[in-house]
């Protein structure tokens, strides 16, 4: 964490974990905190933002898949995976496909800092590196 001194992290903790409502992340406290932040301006704010940006950049990441894909995917494909690491995960989870050209085949998913690959290309540099 970038904010300053122990107290601003454990400020930045605080205030992260008043950001949900119900177990999941809330657009509504998240507006709740900056305002507080607004109105209340702690010692070193812009270290304090980045540290709370970070976090909850983090944690919007979670929620999502991002689907590298070679070829055409279909939404069929996409609303599947999504499904399944709603499923693995325990919350609900979108996806989002985005075309990859240096995939030869296959598909990568990211979800957060998981990644989850089946292609040819990282089959081929797993390959070479044994070589």
């Amino acid at each position: 964490m970038a904010a300053r001194g122990k107290h601003d992290q454990h400020l930045v903790r605080q205030l992260f974990r008043l950001s949900f409502a119900h177990g999941e992340l809330s657009a509504e406290r998240v507006s709740g905190v900056l305002a507080y932040i607004e109105k209340h301006p702690p010692t070193h704010p812009l270290a304090l933002l980045k540290a709370y940006h970070r976090l909850i950049a983090a944690e919007l990441a979670k929620q999502h898949a991002v689907i590298e894909h070679a070829g055409p995917i279909s939404a069929a494909t996409t609303a599947a995976i999504a499904a399944a690491m709603s499923k693995r995960y325990g919350r609900t989870i979108t996806a989002t496909p985005k075309p990859q050209s240096n995939l030869l085949a296959g598909l990568r998913v990211q979800v957060g800092d998981d990644v989850y690959e089946a292609s040819i290309s990282n089959q081929l540099a797993g390959l070479a590196s044994a070589v």
